[in-house]
């Protein structure tokens, strides 16, 4: 298949591993912040194949994952009010909050919808009236323009029964987050391309400047992968900090201007909350206010409490494998007491997840 096939020949593939290790006189640190990267890094054996040249640390890649557990405790309050739907995509339900996870509040009879697109939450509203539908908004800028079409549309519509938990973070912020941590090692990072296709790569010229790291805009498919990987490990031994775009088939430096311009409309940027992160300076979006009768926490936060089952203390270490500093394998209930099967946290659960990963692949 042209544009895939040519990305995953194992031929070229090898070229650019011994070039990698022809290049680096020393190993390095590098982090991908995109769950995507992760799976194809694992299920390609790159990982293991690099790891005496360089070191590949998993970032906070996974939305699913950073998404707060009061976010998910509203939605799950909501779900169990009456006339009330909570939608969401499918990989948020098995998530944790603080107390429990969605699947398991639809099993005591609350309202949780799995959809595919936020117009389909939109369009359940405009067919029940009679229901209350607020749609989970989770996801990196990439899905945000999706969430701000449904908010244009439900305005056009007039309807009166749609609102958004908005849980929509950026990955710039918290890269920079990362970068200003005592703890932080990394010395080089593989943008996630999917993001850049939405917002363009030139805010990364700064970041470049502040920490002297490459930046290198990378894509999925293993030959993207390694080539990106390339970039960093020969910028970091001639001492250089650039930003270089290794997906060009998909990312242009201003990104998408017309998905920027509808985010830009419904969405303004704010301090948000990231799950093992706590607040991010500028991390996320939230509702403008002319857009304000569309948040789902603005109409709703202030109902009666329903009393939600306590989950016990659980020993998982999400934050430390999202933040890098842990490695999943390295995580004494990997496997063992957390599978994807009974996980104890997001990073398990989600289909981007690094622990998801490495159960799989390794």
């Amino acid at each position: 298949m042209k544009y895939v096939d040519e990305y995953r020949d194992s031929a070229a593939a090898g070229k650019l591993v011994a070039e990698i290790r022809r290049q680096a006189t020393r190993q390095w640190v590098l982090m991908e912040v995109c769950g995507g990267q992760t799976h194809n890094l694992l299920r390609h054996g790159i990982v293991d194949e690099l790891r005496e040249t360089v070191e590949l640390i998993h970032g906070p890649g996974c939305p699913v994952c950073v998404t707060p557990a009061e976010a998910i405790d509203f939605a799950q309050q909501l779900a169990l009010r009456e006339n009330f739907v909570v939608t969401s995509f499918g990989d948020m339900l098995r998530v944790p909050g603080s107390r429990d996870s969605l699947l398991s509040v639809r099993g005591r009879g609350g309202r949780v919808k799995i959809v595919y697109s936020p117009l389909d939450a939109v369009e359940w509203a405009r067919r029940n009236t009679d229901q209350q539908v607020v749609f989970l908004a989770v996801g990196f800028e990439t899905t945000a323009p999706a969430t701000a079409l449904a908010v244009l549309q439900a305005e056009k519509l007039g309807l009166e029964n749609f609102s958004l938990i908005v849980a929509h973070v950026r990955v710039q912020p918290a890269m920079e987050a990362l970068m200003n941590s005592p703890d932080n090692r990394v010395q080089g990072f593989l943008a996630a391309g999917h993001v850049c296709a939405i917002t363009g790569f030139k805010t990364y010229d700064q970041f470049v400047r502040d920490f002297r790291v490459p930046v290198v805009v990378t894509g999925f498919e293993p030959i993207d992968l390694l080539e990106g990987i390339l970039e960093c490990v020969r910028q970091l031994e001639s001492g250089r900090a650039e930003v270089v775009n290794r997906y060009a088939r998909a990312v242009r430096r201003a990104g998408n201007q017309s998905a920027q311009q509808v985010v830009a409309r419904v969405y303004e940027i704010d301090d948000r909350p990231w799950r093992g992160f706590g607040s991010v300076p500028q991390g996320g979006f939230r509702l403008r206010t002319e857009y304000e009768r569309f948040d789902a926490q603005q109409r709703f936060g202030r109902g009666p409490t329903l009393q939600l089952p306590v989950m016990s203390g659980d020993g998982c270490r999400a934050a430390d494998v999202l933040a890098g500093r842990l490695r999943p394998t390295a995580c004494p209930e990997f496997g063992t007491r957390c599978t994807p099967d009974f996980p104890l946290g997001a990073p398990m659960v989600s289909s981007e997840g690094a622990c998801a990963a490495y159960y799989r692949y390794s």
